[in-house]
Order: C-alpha cells, then sequence, then structure tokens
C-alpha cells in the first residue's frame, strides 16, 4: 500500500472541515482530513522502507497530509547530514504552518554547533516558511543551555510582513520571555520588534504560565 492510499484509508470528512478552518491559506481540495497521531503512525509504518525512500523523493506532493507525512519522516532520519539535506530539499515547498512547525528532527539536539549555520541562513530566506522554520529551530534549540544574546538579533532584525513569519517572530520572543527574560526583555524595552510582533509578543508571554506574574506585570506597562 502507497502513502497516499493509507491517508486516504483514515480519512475523516468531518475533520477535513475542521482542519481547513486551521489552514486557511491552502486549498481545501488538498486537505484529506487525518488526524496527527494517525499520520504520525503512518510515517513510522514508511520510514526506512522502500515506498518511504520513494515517497521521500517524489516533490511536490499534492495533499496537505502528504507534505505532513514528509516532515515526519524526514525529522526520523538520524544521521545529521541526510536530515538536513532533506530538510533543504523539502523547505521550498512548505506551504502552511503546521507542516513548518509540527516535527523537529531528533538529530538537531546533538548537533547544535552544525545546525547553526543552517538557522542563520534559513532565517534570512526570503522564502516564509523557511525563514518561519529557522526561527522556530532557534526558539527550540538555542533558548537553553546553548543561548547567546546576539541570537535574539536573528529574529528580531529579520523584517516580515506575512502574517505568519510575524507571528513566528513573536512566539519566539515571548518564549525567550520565559527562558531568558534578562536579555529578551531589552527588546521590548526599546521596542525593537516591529509595532505589531511587540504587542503579540507580550500577549504570549503574559498568557503563558512560565512566565513569572512580576514579569507580567512589568511587561503589561510597556504594551
Amino acid at each position: 500500500m502507497s502513502v497516499l492510499k493509507s491517508l486516504k484509508k483514515n480519512e475523516d470528512k468531518a475533520f477535513k472541515e475542521f482542519q481547513s478552518k486551521l489552514v486557511p491559506n491552502i486549498d481545501p481540495a488538498t486537505i484529506i482530513g487525518v488526524r496527527t497521531p494517525q499520520m504520525k503512525q503512518i510515517a513510522k509504518q514508511y520510514s526506512g522502507t522502500k515506498e518511504g525512500e520513494d515517497f521521500l523523493k517524489k516533490l511536490p506532493h499534492k495533499y496537505y497530509e502528504e507534505n505532513m507525512i514528509h516532515i515526519f519522516m524526514v525529522s526520523m532520519i538520524k544521521d545529521f547530514d541526510k536530515c538536513t539535506e532533506e530538510i533543504e530539499r523539502f523547505l521550498p515547498y512548505v506551504d502552511c504552518w503546521p507542516v513548518c512547525d509540527q516535527s523537529s528532527p531528533k538529530v538537531y539536539k546533538k548537533n547544535h554547533e552544525k545546525l547553526l549555520p543552517f538557522i542563520k541562513k534559513w532565517i534570512a530566506s526570503e522564502h516564509v516558511y523557511t525563514s518561519r522554520f529557522g526561527m522556530r529551530m532557534l526558539m527550540n534549540e538555542f533558548l537553553d543551555g546553548d543561548f547567546k544574546k546576539e541570537y535574539l538579533k536573528l529574529v528580531a532584525d529579520k523584517k516580515a510582513e506575512d502574517y505568519y513569519l510575524k507571528m513566528m517572530q513573536a512566539w519566539y520572543f515571548a518564549t525567550a520571555l520565559a527562558k531568558q527574560y534578562d536579555e529578551a526583555v531589552v527588546y521590548i524595552k526599546k521596542r525593537r520588534l516591529d509595532p505589531w510582533v511587540h504587542a503579540k509578543a507580550i500577549q504570549k508571554a503574559i498568557e503563558s504560565y512560565r512566565v513569572t506574574d512580576e514579569h507580567k506585570e512589568y511587561l503589561r506597562t510597556l504594551k
């Protein structure tokens, strides 16, 4: 059975309607309607198989769920170079936030030094979802032990008009306010972010359980 046949076997028309509202920027006709747990099972089923390898070679895909399976499968690749080669081949075809956001390569956790140059290149990309992916990798991998304050500048300096990219900038800074408050709050105090991103980052930080009440009170004064 092919990946596409496996997806269509798990079609849920009611879920398709729900999913279409969550991802309004893609054609509803390209959404089959398969829930994430089923997609992850399918990705695991085909990962490392001949059918799976053939599927990864065929780009672009027609359906949203095929793109989801693709990123899930690539994220399972255990070799850093091979995984990143496949990520870079796939990123130009990413056309919506769930495909961009729902999976992170596990091999990146132990390869931060090799990963950072790619993150910088991805963030600089003119392709919205390549840049968003780079910011998300920076957020996921470099806001804890390997954090450096200059990484904040990579996100803050990105000029963005697209809603989904600006939302990622806000998400990044809200998370930075939770994890690296002293450095991140400087960007809020000095209003170094786009006004919309500034307001949204404060909103998301205030809504976060990871930001202290004291910090939330101060952030409210910076709206």
